[in-house]
């Protein structure tokens, strides 16, 4: 509660300014004055706007296209701005008002609530003219208390509940007013309650398909004290002309178990409201964090096809679904593989996005719709997640949108493009990268990846079962590791060639196995060369040509199972995950890896996270290595990244 705040203090003293004036005008021209302050609202509001955008687009997302959401966002400000203006007619409200002005479906209900003898519960929701709609609860002949909580302003509080009860309505406050509510019903009083807005303390029920926390209250007073519970609904017809619907009085189920009792009630009495919310949207209150306290969330990996940033992505993904579950909630990740028209629409879609304000994408997406093929807008556009997660500097102006138009976390690996890192909510980059100092970024020491103990133990055992090894952790086995051209690199020949020699000489003299992978990447004379060399040797107990027949399990694999790994240079990833598996790595040094490699080799090598050889040294590097069992370095990237998620969510 604000009690100083300059809004409680000006809102009141505008409230009290401009409420004779309006209701001195007549009453349809009010509500034009309304509904246009709603539409400014829609204008300037941009922070609560999003809000209820992304709530609609959770509730009707699947169905209803971009445009019809900005839609029904606009005439629900439109509403609203009817509804407020609505509040300062409540000192005019009589018989004579409830006979202009509302009908009634289902009104009998209420009467046969009453002959049970143990109260009425009038439920209803944030939706029509809530504040109204109590007055009129209150002048339809019978004794009505409004359950209320404290607003977030005192001083505009107490001016509400004095609107209320000069016309009857009696109020009891949430905080310590169980007593007066129990009474009201020993009484047989009607009283007005509401079945959203739950917040920390609510029941977890589902809301239009996702969990979403809601107030248990009304279900507990009628399971312990049989009072009766009628759904209540209000709609504007037209102008002033307000239509209340009364369901008949809720028939309660009860079983043994009063938890999953007060939950299946919930629940059921939850559908009925989202079934007049689905017939009137606009009338629902979209603009506070409905799912908020969800005990659901939803996590997206954007995939730009390239297996090492989508093991990154996946790394992240599981971080969050862990941090997450750590506090009761369930996540489900979606990969979604993105694909642009072309070579152009990749760049246009980035400096588009450039352009483009905080709030300005929701309910646009133009440059998805006109940059993506239409398979990977349609995909896009279908979800609403709560974390958006990539591993690419081409995808991060998507990350940054699709974030904005779900009010989604943004999480982007890598330095993203041209874009500015204060736009997205947690930004990873390593070292070499030379990142920025800013709270939302995290700077690792290497590339980003699963490798983990549990993780090389479960990609071991797959890898020895596909090539019928022992899967003992970590074997006798040496792995080599090896990569191809990158952008200014070509893998050397001659290089590779002298360390394959250097490790099948080692492998005699100390009686060691090797293992062997390629990449996707690697030079088809290279390839030639590796199976050459490896194909009938015996002591290479596993050769993945990646090219021609690779297997998921191929890196985690090898990295599990050997004692120690030869890795090419220009890889950082490669390195990253050789050296996250904590064996000993030996790095083979190759011309041509420009500046950001060097600093990222050299940045491993000062730490002793690697060894960097010439490819003729690489032999003995090995016998020395296996001969004294050097101690390794682990990296912290990971215990980072951990505690940076848990601050995020």
């Amino acid at each position: 509660m604000k009690t100083n705040s300059i809004v409680d203090y000006l809102g009141c003293i505008v409230f009290e300014l401009c409420a004779p004036i309006i209701r001195v005008l007549p009453k349809r021209f009010s509500l034009f004055l309304g509904e246009k302050a709603g539409e400014l609202l829609y204008y300037f509001d941009l922070k609560h706007k999003a809000i209820a955008y992304s709530n609609i687009k959770a509730a009707f997302g699947t169905k209803l296209s971009p445009r019809r959401l900005k839609h029904i966002t606009k005439e629900f400000y439109r509403t609203f701005g009817q509804n407020i203006i609505e509040i300062f007619f409540i000192p005019k409200v009589n018989k004579e008002y409830l006979n202009k002005y509302i009908s009634f479906e289902g009104l009998d209900y209420i009467e046969q609530g009453f002959k049970r003898g143990r109260g009425v519960v009038l439920l209803s929701v944030h939706a029509g003219s809530w504040e109204l709609s109590n007055i009129i609860c209150a002048n339809l002949g019978f004794l009505f208390v409004l359950f209320a909580r404290d607003q977030r302003y005192p001083r505009l509080d107490k001016l509400l509940n004095s609107y209320r009860s000069q016309k009857g309505c009696k109020i009891i406050q949430r905080k310590g007013g169980i007593r007066q509510l129990i009474q009201a019903i020993k009484n047989n009083e009607a009283i007005g309650m509401t079945a959203d807005q739950g917040g920390k303390a609510g029941i977890q029920v589902k809301f239009f398909g996702k969990q979403a926390s809601m107030p248990s209250g009304a279900v507990r007073l009628a399971l312990k004290h049989g009072t009766a519970v009628l759904p209540v609904f209000y709609t504007r017809v037209n102008g002033p002309y307000i239509k209340t619907i009364v369901e008949p009085p809720f028939n309660l189920k009860r079983t043994a178990n009063l938890e999953e009792d007060i939950r299946d009630n919930l629940q059921e009495l939850v559908g009925i409201f989202e079934k007049y919310i689905k017939k009137y949207p606009w009338e629902y209150l979209w603009s506070y964090k409905i799912w908020k306290y969800s005990i659901q969330k939803s996590i997206l990996i954007l995939n730009d096809g390239k297996v090492g940033h989508l093991r990154q992505s996946q790394f992240l993904a599981k971080t969050i679904e862990d941090c997450l579950e750590k506090r009761g909630i369930a996540a489900q990740t979606h990969t979604i593989e993105v694909r642009f028209k072309n070579k152009f629409s990749r760049w246009a879609l980035l400096l588009s996005s450039g352009l483009s304000g905080r709030y300005h994408c929701q309910g646009c997406l133009w440059c998805l719709r006109n940059f993506l093929t239409p398979e990977s807008y349609e995909s896009l556009t279908a979800l609403k997640p709560d974390y958006i997660v990539s591993s690419s500097s081409s995808l991060a102006a998507i990350n940054y949108i699709l974030a904005r138009e779900n009010l989604g976390k943004s999480i982007v690996n890598m330095r993203p493009s041209i874009l500015n890192t204060n736009r997205f909510d947690l930004v990873i980059m390593p070292r070499h990268d030379v990142p920025p100092k800013r709270k939302n970024i995290v700077v690792t020491e290497g590339a980003l990846n699963v490798i983990n103990p549990d993780y090389l133990r479960e990609e071991a055992k797959n890898f020895s079962s596909a090539f019928n090894l022992a899967s003992q952790l970590p074997g006798n086995y040496i792995g080599l590791l090896i990569g191809g051209d990158a952008k200014n690199f070509r893998l050397d020949e001659h290089a590779v060639l002298e360390v394959i020699k250097q490790v099948k000489s080692v492998s005699e003299r100390l009686r060691a196995d090797i293992l062997v992978t390629t990449s996707r990447r690697t030079p088809k004379e290279v390839e030639n060369l590796v199976k050459e060399e490896f194909k009938n040797y015996p002591r290479c107990k596993a050769l993945i040509i990646a090219n021609e027949k690779n297997i998921p399990s191929a890196i985690g694999g090898i990295l599990g199972l050997s004692r120690l790994v030869v890795v090419s240079a220009e890889s950082i990833s490669m390195v990253s995950e050789a050296v996250a598996s904590e064996r000993y790595v030996l790095v083979f040094k190759s011309g041509g890896v420009d500046k950001r490699h060097k600093r990222f080799l050299n940045y491993f090598l000062k730490h002793k996270y690697i060894k960097l050889d010439e490819p003729n040294g690489i032999g003995s590097a090995i016998e020395e290595i296996w001969q004294v069992s050097a101690q390794t370095n682990t990296l912290k990237d990971n215990s980072l990244i951990r505690k940076a998620i848990e601050r995020l969510i």
